[in-house]
């Protein structure tokens, strides 16, 4: 038996979950979407991916970017290995794509913030 909280909506129901037979079976969801969740999770758990990507520019040093889409949790490790070599060096908007397939995924790396330039104040201000 595994005890899961699931987070398909905001009731955070404490799931039992159990096989048997060759069956996942739930309890304690209070929608069905806590079947499909706890499913999910035992068979291939999955999440999206945040973090900060670095970048050229010394006014805006780190980006925070996410996953258009859920990865594998196992792959985490691998895919931030990966993110870490990044540099973006153009600046970007919310949504841009800073890589457009992470490594053994159908899922690109995309900006969460726009990256504007900011003002520097004048001299002896």
């Amino acid at each position: 038996m595994k005890t899961l909280v699931c987070i398909e909506c905001p009731r955070g129901c404490k799931l039992e979950v159990t096989r048997r037979e060759g069956k996942i079976l739930v309890s304690g969801n209070r929608c069905p979407r806590g079947q499909g969740y706890a499913e999910r999770e035992l068979v291939n758990p999955s999440r999206t991916l945040t973090t900060t990507v670095k970048t050229s520019f010394a006014d805006f040093p780190l980006l925070p970017v996410r996953t258009d889409g859920e990865v594998p949790l196992d792959s985490i490790p691998a895919l931030m290995e990966r993110i870490n070599t990044v540099q973006v060096s153009r600046r970007l908007l919310p949504g841009d794509v800073v890589m457009p397939q992470l490594p053994g995924t159908h899922v690109a790396l995309i900006a969460t913030a726009a990256m504007t330039a900011l003002d520097t104040p004048a001299s002896g201000e």
